[in-house]
């Protein structure tokens, strides 16, 4: 077992920034990627970004691609997303996940998920 838990999230202004966090305990050599997904009200889950944990390579959603940063440090089991120029779009509620493949977009194949946290952009 992959235990994930989200921090980070918060209420800001249109253009402002947040960092969050993904720190990851348990079997944390069972997975090779962790990515960022997020839940809008009334949207379906989508995929925000990943990065590799071993080589680190990185994928983003065209969305955010400028605009956040995902990072990892690896001697703390911890996945970063900075997020920049936020939206009020942007608004939604962030998961980290893991999963045993390599970089994905797609949701099934992330085993692990965090609880989420929150993310509140005013316009």
């Amino acid at each position: 077992q992959v235990q994930l838990v989200e921090s980070g999230g918060g209420l800001v202004q249109a253009g402002g920034s947040l960092r969050l966090s993904c720190a990851a305990s348990g079997r944390t050599f069972s997975y090779n990627a962790v990515g960022w997904f997020r839940q809008g009200p009334g949207k379906e889950r989508e995929f925000v970004a990943v990065i590799s944990w071993r080589g680190g390579n990185t994928y983003y959603a065209d969305f955010v691609k400028g605009r956040f940063t995902i990072s990892r440090d690896n001697a703390e089991n911890t996945v970063f997303l900075q997020m920049a120029s936020l939206k009020p779009e942007d608004t939604a509620v962030y998961y980290c996940a893991a999963s045993p493949l390599a970089t994905s977009t797609i949701y099934s194949h992330y085993l692990y998920w965090g609880q989420g946290t929150q993310v509140t952009v005013s316009s």
